[in-house]
């Protein structure tokens, strides 16, 4: 009986890994295609059952991860190699990719994180788990993007032989798309005009940078 639910276990294991193949690339499309409908999907999404959510399309969070995954594999293809002068905390991170893949998918989460809770106190909302689900999901999708044209761009940079223009493009080409797409969202979530959702986006980005930087400095120092 032991052996028979392992299998069916590995089975369960093996077809999720498998689907994401296919999911990845969709959930990707989706969000291209239209990063606003993409939110509003995974809004809807939250009111389904455990068992059905996200059945066509991978989970906010866990495509962020895979996202932060991709670029680490495309870091370690490049041999894109850790900060010359490394601190112990820097040298205890950059250790295995296990680390780092937990260090960076904690240090972009602080992108959708600071965006759900913006929108909860201009809403005047309690702030709790299950008023901050729904907007840190939709946010995910989107940090994913921004956590990936971040992520290609740096490793460009690292990279003597390829040009910094193309990393700096790329960078900047996914941090204007981000700051686009959540202005919409502002607006239209709290129903304000375009410019007012602009500067709260771009607000709430800047307090995400502070609090990211207040985890990358002990990284240069300790």
């Amino acid at each position: 009986m032991d052996l028979l639910k392992i299998l069916r276990s590995f089975e369960e294991f093996l077809f999720e890994a498998v689907s994401w193949l296919v999911f990845y690339p969709l959930t990707v499309w989706r969000i291209l295609r239209g990063p606003l409908a993409a939110m509003d999907y995974s809004d809807r999404e939250q009111s389904d059952s455990e068992e059905r959510r996200y059945d066509d399309a991978l989970s906010p969070p866990l495509f962020l991860l895979a996202t932060i995954v991709l670029t680490n594999l495309l870091s370690m293809a490049l041999h894109v190699p850790p900060p010359p002068e490394a601190t112990d905390l820097s040298r205890m991170v950059y250790a295995s990719q296990q680390n780092l893949v937990l260090f960076r998918s904690l240090a972009f989460s602080l992108i959708p994180l600071v965006a759900a809770v913006t929108l909860l106190r201009h809403e005047k909302k309690r702030i709790s788990r299950e008023t901050l689900r729904a907007p840190f999901y939709a946010q995910c999708y989107l940090a994913a993007v921004c956590a990936a044209s971040v992520s290609a761009g740096g490793t460009i940079f690292q990279r003597p032989e390829l040009p910094n223009a193309v990393g700096a493009a790329i960078m900047i080409g996914g941090t204007a798309w981000f700051v686009v797409v959540q202005s919409r969202w502002f607006a239209r979530r709290l129903n304000v005009s375009k410019t007012r959702g602009a500067v709260i986006a771009v607000l709430a980005l800047i307090r995400a940078l502070i609090y990211l930087l207040a985890i990358l400095v002990p990284l240069a120092f300790i």
